[in-house]
């Protein structure tokens, strides 16, 4: 039988219990665990960036005051952690393709991925023009260009004649959207005529429009920025009153007129101007070029334009680019050697052959010339048809066609 212990003994082994609880107690005090750290992680500004774009990397979760790093592909930056785990760093991915951006700091490392674009294709040799109804403040005809050819348009033609103040608003607005303006300068009043005597070549030249030569000299040059002047183009044709052997004009008084405007321009101090010379492409009974080209000295660009009628017109009919501008070019190659060439409109007929194959042939032929440096499409219909979209196949080809060119 065992024996039985005495109440005093109870009492003793129970008090010793409470003690050693206690002092259990005291010791586990302040020794809870901590709530687990949250995983450490790390966003960029963008997921993916072209060529040569910072991001910036934020991290969170990682060990606080702590040094450390961030790779993206080859490209490193340090880091230092704020009193809470934190970070943010700029940082250039440096690399191709698809790559990760970690980030360190003591032992703790997040990622995440990271895309670096392909880089945007060079400008196209060719540059793409056009002139619209609206002109240069039709920011929505432009818009629809650049859908219609897949392509935003980097020169934009306008018109203006010797009544008009110069166009310093539609000069922002083109190059708001990134182009340069073409822009004509026509000595006469628009509906006129062709018999306008008050605008005739000789009073030109003999300083009667000076003032007028003057502030349009201020006003571009004020303005600052590069701009295409082309003054009193398609002389050589009998359409306009600048032309020679019309309005009481000739082939001299042309020449003339145009190194005075020139000058007179040129004396402002406007050196932001780049001078186009722009005859139509000859034809049968057409001034000769070299009668009317004003000297290497006043011209920084020689253009052409020229159309393809068609059949529209009872006197026309089809032909192909080769057969259109050939010619022209070859003469202003010699006129001008070396001096860059645009075709500063043009445009085809639905009527008398295939307009589509007309486009893609076109910009075949106009890649094929190495001076060519730009070409600018009448997208108006007026006397024919001209406009890209005059049909749904045209449409195509012309965007296709200008996707191919040089």
């Amino acid at each position: 039988m065992l024996p039985v212990p005495r109440p005093s003994a109870i009492r003793a082994a129970s008090v010793r219990l409470v003690v050693v609880l206690a002092a259990l107690s005291v010791l586990m005090v302040g020794t809870t665990p901590a709530p687990a750290q949250a995983a450490a992680t790390i966003t960029v500004s963008s997921a993916s960036g072209a060529p040569g774009t910072a991001v910036t990397v934020t991290g969170a979760g990682f060990p606080k005051k702590s040094r450390g790093s961030v790779v993206a592909g080859t490209a490193t930056a340090s880091l230092t952690t704020s009193s809470t785990g934190t970070f943010r760093v700029s940082i250039v991915p440096a690399g191709t393709g698809t790559m990760d951006i970690t980030a360190t700091a003591g032992t703790t490392t997040a990622g995440t991925g990271y895309t670096v674009l392909d880089p945007a294709p060079g400008p196209k040799g060719i540059r793409f023009g056009v002139g619209t109804g609206g002109g240069p403040a039709a920011g929505g005809e432009l818009d629809d260009v650049a859908a219609l050819a897949g392509e935003a348009p980097s020169i934009v033609l306008s018109y203006k004649d010797f009544n008009q103040p110069p166009p310093i608003a539609e000069l922002d607005a083109v190059r708001a959207r990134g182009a340069e303006t073409l822009l004509t300068w026509e000595p006469w009043t628009w509906g006129g005529g062709t018999e306008q005597p008050a605008y005739s070549l000789d009073r030109i030249a003999a300083g009667e429009f000076d003032a007028h030569l003057l502030e349009w000299g201020a006003a571009l040059g004020g303005w600052g920025q590069p701009v295409y002047l082309r003054f009193a183009h398609e002389m050589n044709g009998n359409w306009y009153p600048w032309a020679a052997g019309v309005n009481g004009n000739t082939a001299g008084d042309y020449v003339a007129a145009y190194q005075h405007v020139h000058d007179v321009v040129a004396s402002t101090g406007a050196t932001n101007i780049r001078w186009v010379w722009n005859p139509n492409v000859p034809y049968p009974g057409s001034t000769p070029l070299d009668q009317v080209y004003p000297g290497a000295a006043y011209v920084d660009v020689v253009a052409l334009d020229g159309y393809n009628w068609g059949t529209s017109q009872a006197w026309s009919s089809w032909q192909e680019p080769e057969a259109l501008f050939g010619d022209g070019l070859a003469q202003l190659r010699q006129l001008a050697p070396g001096t860059p060439v645009m075709i500063a409109e043009t445009a085809s007929s639905e009527l008398g052959g295939s307009k589509p194959q007309w486009i893609s042939e076109l910009f075949g032929y106009v890649s094929a010339q190495p001076d060519v440096v730009a070409l600018v499409w009448f997208h108006i219909a007026k006397e024919a048809d001209w406009r890209i979209d005059s049909t749904a196949a045209s449409a195509e080809a012309f965007e296709a066609a200008l996707a191919a060119r040089r």
